[in-house]
């Protein structure tokens, strides 16, 4: 149901994992996944912090386009976020998502 990818893996540059998480989502979608969890990094290297802001712009980008339902940030992914609670209600198999609740800026869900 959220199929999980790795977006700092082989330490990429920006571009190269904006390209592939476009990638990753049409394949996604294709396959039939409702969402799916992008792992970035949030900067304590210095690099995941761009990877992070570029790929926030890409999915607010995508959103707005109609491309994909919702996207909620790890610092927000908890319970007490009203999308993400929303989401969660609908899919209660999310519950079980190791990343649930622990404020984790390293990983953004992508919903479609």
């Amino acid at each position: 149901m959220l199929k999980v990818v790795n977006l700092e893996e082989g330490f990429p540059t920006v571009e190269q994992a904006r390209q592939k998480m476009l990638r990753e989502l049409d394949m996604a979608r294709r396959a039939g996944a409702k969402g799916v969890k992008l792992i970035h990094g949030y900067g304590s290297s210095g690099v995941g912090g761009e990877i992070r802001l570029s790929v926030g712009r890409a999915l607010q980008e995508m959103k707005k386009r109609g491309e994909i339902a919702c996207v909620i940030f790890g610092e927000d992914w908890a319970i007490s976020d009203g999308e993400a609670w929303e989401l969660i209600k609908r899919h209660p198999a999310l519950k079980q998502d190791a990343d649930l609740n622990r404020k984790n800026r390293g990983i953004t869900i992508a919903w479609f």
